[in-house]
């Protein structure tokens, strides 16, 4: 349980500061878009250098929101995180599926959230059962999954294995 809460906080770590210095330099960039109502799909990509993370959804009701996607790596291209969230906290849209996808990286960590931190307001994680996390994607479970989303963070191990 140790090693799980370490790796829970040095990827939360890793996030944080992937987050705090993007766009200061090659290794981490973070670009805006908006997440539009109407049921249908849509796909929201990012790429740096051959790793690529990409957000699929659809959500209902309400007007565009606008969101975040901040992709990066460590200093030893060891890990690439990819996080999508919306900076005002809690989404008022209901969202009927979602799908994160990384090309070129195998998951260690992922968390989805139904709140994030804004506003005075704390991230509050999905239950396990409404999520799943596979090598590459983090998903919506059908059934389970309570139409709630405003955050997804991953980490993930790029192929680089150094001998």
């Amino acid at each position: 349980m140790a090693i799980i809460n370490n790796l829970h906080f040095l990827a939360l770590l890793f996030v944080t500061l992937t987050v705090a210095s993007a766009s200061a330099d090659d290794q981490t960039k973070t670009v805006e878009f908006n997440v539009k109502p109407g049921g249908e799909v849509h796909t929201f990509s990012e790429k740096m250098r051959e790793y690529e993370c990409s957000f699929t959804y659809a959500s209902q009701g309400g007007t565009n929101e606008q969101w975040l996607m901040s992709v990066g790596l460590s200093d030893d291209d060891g890990l690439f995180s990819c996080s999508v969230w919306r900076p005002q906290g809690k989404s008022y849209l209901f969202f009927t599926q979602f799908k994160a996808e990384l090309k070129g990286a195998k998951i260690e960590y992922a968390n989805a959230y139904s709140q994030t931190a804004a506003g005075g307001q704390r991230d509050v994680t999905l239950r396990e059962d409404e999520f799943t996390v596979g090598d590459s994607t983090v998903t919506h479970k059908d059934g389970k999954f309570r139409a709630e989303l405003s955050k997804l963070t991953i980490i993930a191990r790029t192929r680089h294995d150094e001998l």
